[in-house]
């Protein structure tokens, strides 16, 4: 699949730095609303068998209504979250993260020490070591990262800026109505493989 065209960062009135500044990580994840982090795959499984398993899955999965969404500061950077679904919002990530978990390769100890676990909690330390990843399960909250983790005074004047833009073109309600499986090239982009359609 070709790349998708770069229309470069959007010109949003009242930021204290220009959009491109402020954007630099989620720029390279690509604007997404992670549901399982990142894997390497397991030892002899293939991208195909990956998508298979993500096909079958979203298959018996329901869409996810939300009421909307709202823009939050989540401990320094900021985020579209949602509001109300919550509980349907869980139950569909805990799925996602359960079925696909045999389809990953174990953490090496690198990838264990990014997760700096000497500041998780216990709990969070025990989802890492079962699932790869810290923020599952009661732990897992759905956002869709807006910016890089900011300065605690830029917080407010982004936050105004970003709703101001963002309020007119919020849907209400909000729906998740598909899976999509990326892959990372070896820059540390992310690209979209496919898109699985919620048709339980």
């Amino acid at each position: 699949m070709p790349p998708p065209e770069d229309l470069g960062p959007p010109d949003v009135p009242g930021l204290p730095e220009s959009s491109a500044n402020l954007t630099k990580d989620p720029r390279r994840y690509g604007f997404h609303g992670t549901i399982r982090a990142p894997f390497r795959p397991a030892e002899g499984i293939s991208v195909q068998e990956i998508g298979a398993q993500v096909a079958s899955l979203a298959a018996g999965l329901q869409p996810v209504m939300c009421d909307g969404l709202q823009i939050e500061n989540l401990h320094g950077f900021v985020a579209l979250t949602p509001e109300g679904g919550h509980a349907a919002l869980q139950d569909l990530a805990a799925r996602v993260v359960k079925v696909t978990n045999p389809l990953r390769a174990p953490l090496t100890e690198a990838e264990i020490a990014r997760r700096r676990p000497e500041r998780l909690t216990p709990r969070q330390r025990d989802l890492l070591r079962d699932w790869g990843y810290p923020f599952v399960m009661e732990e897992f909250r759905f956002h869709l990262t807006l910016t890089d983790r900011l300065p605690q005074d830029q917080l407010p004047t982004v936050i105004a800026a970003l709703w101001a833009y963002f309020d007119p073109v919020l849907p209400k309600p909000f729906l998740i109505e598909d899976l999509c499986l990326f892959g990372e090239d070896a820059k540390g982009r992310f690209h979209l493989l496919h898109r699985y359609a919620l048709t339980g």
